[in-house]
C-alpha cells in the first residue's frame, strides 16, 4: 500500500468511526435533548466508551454539530421521490402530505433535536453556521416540491423559497409538537392544511 493510500484508508476509518459514534449518539440526544445530553451520557447510552467518544470528538458542541449534519444530509431527500414519480398535481399533494405524516411519526425524536438544535443556535454562537447551512438544505428540499408542484399544475410559483419553507416548517414543527402531545388528530389537520395551502402558493 502506498503512503497516499495508507493515509486515505487511515481517514476513512477516523470518519466511519466518528459516523458510527454519530449515529449511536442521535439516539441519546433525540430522547434527552441537546441540554440534556453529555458526552458521557452520550456514552453510557451507547457501545463505546466516554474515552472513546472524547478521542473523536473535542466536546459536545462539535458532537452535536456532526450528529444533525449526518442526520439531515440524509433527510433532505426525502421528497425527492415523491418529487421525481408524481405525474399530477393532486398525485404529489397526496405523496407529500403522505411522506409528512410518516416522518412525524417514525421519526418524531431526530426532528424534535433538529428543533432544539435550531433554538440553541440562538444562544450559542458555535452553532449558528451549522444551523443555518442546515436550513438552508431544507429550504431548498422544500423548494423542490413547490416547483414541480407548480410545472405539475402549468403555473409559476407566487411565493419565495424562504417564505415557503417558513410556512411550511411552521405547520410541520405545530403537527410535531401536538403529536407528541398525544393530538394525534393533527396528522389530519396538517393533510388538511397542506392541501389548502399549497394552491395558494401559485401564482393567480
Amino acid at each position: 500500500m502506498t503512503t497516499t493510500a495508507a493515509r486515505r484508508s487511515s481517514a476513512d476509518k477516523h470518519e466511519d468511526r466518528r459516523r458510527a459514534l454519530a449515529e449511536a449518539a442521535l439516539v441519546t440526544l433525540g430522547e434527552l435533548g441537546y441540554a440534556r445530553s453529555s458526552l458521557r451520557e452520550i456514552a453510557n447510552n451507547s457501545e463505546f466508551s466516554h474515552g472513546v467518544v472524547h478521542y473523536y470528538f473535542r466536546d459536545k458542541l462539535e458532537l452535536i454539530i456532526h450528529c444533525v449534519r449526518h442526520y439531515k444530509a440524509t433527510c433532505v431527500t426525502r421528497y425527492d421521490g415523491v418529487v421525481a414519480t408524481s405525474t399530477t398535481p393532486a398525485e404529489l399533494l397526496d405523496g407529500f402530505s403522505a411522506k409528512l405524516r410518516q416522518t412525524i411519526t417514525e421519526d418524531a425524536a431526530m426532528h424534535r433535536l433538529w428543533y432544539d438544535f435550531r433554538t440553541q443556535a440562538m444562544f450559542e454562537p458555535e452553532l449558528r453556521a451549522a444551523a443555518l447551512a442546515i436550513d438552508k438544505t431544507l429550504e431548498q428540499m422544500v423548494w423542490r416540491v413547490i416547483t414541480r408542484y407548480a410545472e405539475l399544475s402549468g403555473a409559476e410559483p407566487g411565493i419565495d423559497p424562504r417564505s415557503a419553507y417558513g410556512i411550511l416548517d411552521g405547520l410541520f414543527q405545530q403537527a410535531l409538537f401536538g403529536n407528541l402531545c398525544g393530538r394525534t388528530e393533527v396528522l389530519d389537520e396538517l393533510d388538511a392544511q397542506v392541501h389548502g395551502l399549497m394552491p395558494m402558493m401559485l401564482a393567480r
